[in-house]
């Protein structure tokens, strides 16, 4: 069975996967991190990890067609030198929740950086972040 979505049930999956970034008694974080990404969240953390985001509390804003779109978030000081390919997003209790692709702005990517070349010691800064719940497909 396929099944297609309506847009206010798009809205409430988007809304209820980012609300689980702000369980938990603080705000969530985004990893960002190199190398190649693992199967889900639930498999160990690979590459090599460039900087750790804070998040707002909460992180995103009410979906609207199907996407939630992050609340900007401070920029931070990157820990390590390496290419931006992927993130992991964690509450505050450090549970791992979803993963998503990593590229430039206006690069498609789920997140997005001014640019995924990440030097460390230098600011990396989030130039948009969204998550979408598709509509799915008909037969």
């Amino acid at each position: 069975m396929t099944l297609t979505f309506a847009a206010t049930t798009r809205n409430a999956i988007a809304d209820a996967l980012v609300d689980l970034l702000d369980a938990g008694s603080g705000a969530g974080t985004i990893e960002i991190r190199s190398g190649t990404r693992p199967a889900g969240p639930d498999s160990a953390a690979a590459g090599t990890l460039l900087a750790t985001i804070t998040l707002a509390d909460p992180a995103f804003g009410a979906a609207s067609a199907g996407a939630a779109a992050l609340s900007d978030p401070a920029s931070v000081n990157a820990v390590a030198t390496g290419t931006a390919t992927w993130f992991r997003a964690k509450d505050s209790d450090g549970t791992a929740r979803f993963d998503g692709k990593v590229t430039e702005t206006g690069g498609g990517g789920d997140l997005t950086l001014q640019t995924t070349s990440i030097t460390s010691g230098l600011a990396v800064d989030i130039t948009g972040g969204t998550v979408t719940a598709s509509a799915g497909t008909a037969d």
